[in-house]
């Protein structure tokens, strides 16, 4: 059985400055994956090289063992918030249903049929009241809560989320939760960079700790502990004693 998502020898440069040097990786399948590094590690890099919006320096990346092009309809993608232009003039039902285009194809017109999945998508986040609301009224967790129902409407095998816990409310976390969970139970395999480290073992089943290499990898009761953090973070990486967990230094 081929890997949801496997990578070999990829490397990445921004203007010849390597970014990511030689990742190899293998997604275990059902699983939530939590991307783990400090900031400039080349985690947002990685998720964007594998879905072929930034180009390779070396490398290649299968999905379910082919190119990306082939599988494309199978993948999800939740961008960081502040990458997106919310002041495009559409609302939230609109930008749901652009989810659904992957398996319309873009010539064939919406059915009532996919109104209702997005309409479903909506609900799941908490947000059907919003659904003609114009998504520039609308708060940073909202917004949020808008595009991971359009991922959601894509009703993918494999989904990339770019922390989409950052900044937001608690009730939008709470919608996050709740559905990462139920992608789980759907045996989908979610990948997520993520930067808080007390809640990666809670969230999580497997981690990949990256800092422009891949430092470890594997289930997070074996991976994420102290020595592995401390590779990935170095001066950091602040270890509080007992019980209190762990801090990142800024």
């Amino acid at each position: 059985m081929n890997p949801p998502v496997s990578v070999r020898n990829l490397s990445v440069a921004y203007h010849r400055k390597p970014v990511l040097r030689e990742i190899d990786y293998d997604a275990p399948e059902g699983e939530l994956i939590g991307i783990i590094g400090p900031n400039g590690a080349g985690k947002s890099t990685l998720i964007k090289a594998i879905l072929g919006l930034l180009p390779l320096a070396s490398g290649e990346v299968r999905i379910y063992g082919k190119p990306y092009a082939q599988q494309r309809q199978r993948i999800g993608y939740v961008p960081q918030r502040e990458s997106v232009d919310w002041d495009f003039p559409t609302d939230a039902l609109d930008v749901v249903m652009m989810g659904r285009y992957g398996k319309l194809g873009w010539f064939r017109r919406p059915k009532a049929e996919d109104r209702q999945i997005a309409m479903e998508c909506l609900r799941k986040v908490g947000m059907e009241a919003f659904a003609n609301r114009q998504i520039s009224q609308l708060s940073g967790g909202q917004q949020q809560r808008v595009f991971l129902a359009r991922a959601l409407a894509q009703d993918a095998q494999i989904y990339f989320m770019d922390e989409p816990f950052a900044g937001v409310d608690a009730a939008t976390e709470k919608a996050i939760i709740g559905v990462l969970n139920e992608l789980k139970q759907q045996k989908k395999t979610v990948l997520v960079v993520h930067h808080d480290l007390q809640t990666v073992s809670e969230y999580f089943d497997s981690v990949l700790l990256l800092n422009m290499r891949v430092i470890a990898a594997g289930p997070t009761k074996e991976v994420f502990n102290a020595e592995n953090l401390q590779k990935t973070y170095g001066g950091r990486l602040t270890i509080l004693p007992g019980n209190s967990g762990l801090m990142v230094a800024r």
